[in-house]
């Protein structure tokens, strides 16, 4: 069946482009009306894309491409620029505008009074546009150009508050280090273009080339690897995480639009829409699955010690975005719907819990959860919301957390018992670390002034949005239900029930807010417990199991060293010799100035002396000639 709707697929990112043109123009003047005009064109691009969805759900509907723009005409080969629209994609950009959309409301009050407001809403803009346009692309190049727009997007927005040494600091570091995963992209795209036949790059032709096997597994490989290079870096994944912690310095709805649905969804994304690429490469998706095993749990051993309430959310991001790639690196149907499954969940609760935070952030003015307490008797909305949050990630059925963890967790039991045991593991320090959380923010003794209040509408209406989505999504993908599965990908991806793993789950999520409850709230179990009895464990976890310091001490000071020594060089010896070159050219010509003084004594003398020298040298010539 035609598609109707997905050919007008292309106004979903033309409404924010224009909002951030709009914004642009308007700069700081009509502060408010900056805010209204953002979420009109989200709102607007939220609608175009649950047409083109709605329109989707049945299941007949063929893909939509459009690719008659030419860009670029190499030879035989050519590039062409245009969209394309699929199931994947299409769910996708629900996701993307709907939490674009709770952001922007939420926005509304958070940073009501910010002088650059206006500002703030035209990057939430240009922001939104390049990950709508990186969802549609047709190509990858094109996908690698809205891609690298989307990293500029992530630097402006987390050093927002550029005021702020911490915030410059951190929207460098987001910068490079996603640079770094970027290279990969890169060059995993360079490797395409000469493996492919006929230099095609778009998604069509590779899922034809790959699938049947018409590129070499070895190249296949690389490619594959790279890829997930690139989606590491923008995913947060191991060795490249260190820079989404610290991006949390930006305002709190930018971390939530960033960690919920946008940037860190990008990388699950692309190694999604290359699948067919990992297939054709079984070590591409050990490695895959490996690391993101390992960024599950090391990132949730971090988030148990962390004392910033939007740390310990950013190493639950890194955490859950490690079950994503964990899944899609299994490689079987059911895993890949269950990547993407879990990627659909975790946009809500995270962005519920994000924007929770930033309700809590808004009324107490501190991010230390030692230093709060009490705030869910004056905080009723944000308490409840924020629990069914927590809850979720926690994987606590029948919240929507629950199915797609225990998806990931079934594949991984039946496919690989090593990914299971490391995701379990994993499962249950995120419900100790959010139960900590919980029980340390809302519950307990108030350590705040008496005006705490709750957070006006503009921002719980969102979490209570939000919250209603964190407990029916999960019903999409279950036992019971495989409607997801079949859809996404065509194939009857069902997930079995597996009832030991499901008890497991449950009882890995009890046992984290069990202990929890024990060691805050019942105070059974000292609070420093473990910093007593091992210390180096603690300060291990604390700081982080020291990877920033290892790699300022591996890499940013020798780089450091070698950029100062090439100053060095740079300063004594090339503008060294550019300045000795310089100088005697100036020597000279001041020389020359002294002779040519207008004297004529002097000139006479100068006269005198050269016939002498000239005599002297034809007398001398004649002498040696004639001995």
């Amino acid at each position: 069946m035609i598609s109707a709707y997905s050919q007008y697929a292309w106004l979903i990112p033309l409404f924010p482009l224009l909002s951030f043109l709009i914004l642009t123009a308007i700069g700081r003047q009509l502060k408010e009306l900056g805010a209204y005009i953002s979420i009109t064109a989200v709102f607007a691009s939220f609608i175009v894309s649950l047409l083109v969805f709605a329109e989707r759900l049945s299941g007949q509907i063929e893909d939509y491409t459009w690719n008659k723009l030419l860009w670029l005409q190499l030879d035989t080969a050519s590039l062409n620029f245009g969209f394309e629209i699929t199931n994947l994609n299409a769910l996708m950009l629900v996701i993307v505008t709907l939490v674009s959309l709770l952001v922007n409301l939420y926005a509304r009050g958070y940073m009501h009074g910010d002088e650059r407001i206006n500002v703030f809403f035209a990057y939430i803009a240009l922001f939104t546009f390049s990950m709508l346009g990186l969802v549609i692309s047709e190509n990858l190049v094109q996908l690698y150009i809205f891609w690298e727009l989307v990293g500029v997007c992530s630097f402006l927005l987390v050093g927002f508050w550029y005021h702020k040494p911490e915030a410059r600091a951190a929207a460098k570091k987001a910068f490079i280090v996603t640079r770094i995963g970027d290279v990969g992209l890169l060059i995993a795209i360079l490797l395409l273009f000469w493996a492919m036949p006929n230099h095609a790059l778009d998604f069509s032709s590779i899922h034809n080339a790959f699938s049947t096997g018409k590129i070499p597994p070895d190249i296949a490989t690389w490619i594959a690897i790279l890829i997930f290079v690139g989606a590491a870096g923008k995913s947060g994944q191991f060795p490249l995480h260190t820079w989404l912690p610290d991006a949390m310095e930006g305002p709190t709805p930018i971390s939530a639009l960033i960690h919920a649905a946008t940037m860190v969804a990008a990388g699950v994304y692309l190694v999604a829409r290359t699948f067919d690429i990992f297939l054709a490469s079984p070590v591409a998706l050990t490695v895959v699955a490996c690391v993101g095993a390992f960024t599950a749990i090391f990132a949730a051993t971090i988030g148990t010690v962390q004392n910033d309430i939007k740390r310990i959310l950013a190493y639950s991001t890194v955490s859950q975005l490690g079950y994503m790639m964990m899944a899609l690196g299994i490689g079987t149907t059911v895993a890949y719907t269950a990547g993407i499954f879990h990627l659909f969940t975790h946009a809500f609760f995270k962005a519920l819990l994000f924007l929770g935070a930033g309700s809590v952030i808004h009324a107490v003015h501190t991010q230390d959860i030692h230093a709060m307490g009490g705030l869910g008797r004056k905080m009723k909305i944000t308490a409840w919301t924020f629990g069914i949050g927590a809850l979720a990630i926690a994987g606590i059925p029948p919240l929507s957390g629950f199915w797609s963890k225990d998806t990931i967790l079934t594949e991984a039991y039946t496919h690989n018992q090593l990914l299971f045991w490391v995701g379990l593991i994993a499962a249950c320090f995120t419900a100790f670390y959010m139960s900590r959380l919980f029980f340390l923010v809302f519950l307990g003794k108030p350590r705040h002034q008496s005006h705490v209040h709750e957070s006006p509408a503009t921002m719980t209406i969102p979490l209570i949005i939000l919250a209603v989505l964190a407990v029916v999504a999960g019903f999409v993908f279950t036992p019971f239900n495989p409607w997801l599965g079949t859809w996404l990908t065509g194939d009857a991806a069902e997930e079995h029930a597996n009832v030991a793993v499901m008890v497991l789950s449950t009882l890995a999520g009890v046992l984290g807010i069990g202990l929890g409850y024990m060691v805050y709230v019942k105070r059974s179990i000292p609070a420093d417990a473990v910093s007593a009895r091992a210390p180096w464990l603690y300060r291990l976890l604390h700081r982080k199991y020291y990877i920033d310091e290892l790699y300022d001490a591996v890499i940013v000071r020798p780089l450091a060293g070698l950029g100062s020594l090439l100053h060095l060089f740079d300063t004594y010896v090339v503008d060294g010799v550019v300045r000795l070159a310089s100088y005697s050219v100036v020597g000279i010509g001041k020389l020359g100035s002294r002779l040519q003084n207008g004297h004529l004594q002097t000139y006479g003398l100068a006269t005198l002396l050269g016939m002498v020298i000239l005599i002297l040298a034809v007398a001398g010539r004649r002498f040696i000639n004639a001995e």
